[in-house]
């Protein structure tokens, strides 16, 4: 059963494919901000999933973060992400996320309880 409290964490090592200059998102060989956004996702997606009843599973609606500090080629980042709110399917984390030096980044991101084949079917209507 989902209750607030539930933590997660995952941690990656900044190398040469989850960069700004990589992804687009800038020229500077540093932790990207998008790689940043996709590490959160994980975190809190993964911390809730063994909690889902069968052919459930979350989607990411809404980040309010801060990409506060850089983080060099060579260093691994960690995120922390807790759940602080359940309202019916829509799941609120607060997350956090540094290097070694201190903090990259934080804030929230809501993801909402899908049932994952009427979700699929629903997006495959645009197809159509």
């Amino acid at each position: 059963m989902l209750e607030m409290g539930i933590k997660g964490a995952q941690s990656v090592e900044v190398d040469d494919n989850n960069t700004a200059a990589s992804m687009g998102s800038g020229d500077l060989p540093v932790f990207a901000t998008p790689a940043m956004i996709a590490l959160i996702e994980r975190t809190a997606f993964e911390s809730v999933l063994p909690y889902l009843e069968p052919g459930m599973s979350t989607v990411g609606t809404h980040l309010d973060v801060a990409h506060s500090s850089a983080t060099p080629i060579g260093m691994t980042v960690v995120c922390e992400t807790e759940l602080v709110e359940v309202d019916r399917r829509r799941l609120v984390f607060s997350v956090k996320v540094y290097d070694s030096a201190g903090e990259v980044g934080s804030g929230t991101h809501e993801r909402f309880i899908v049932d994952a084949m009427k979700f699929m079917d629903k997006a495959g209507l645009k197809l159509s």
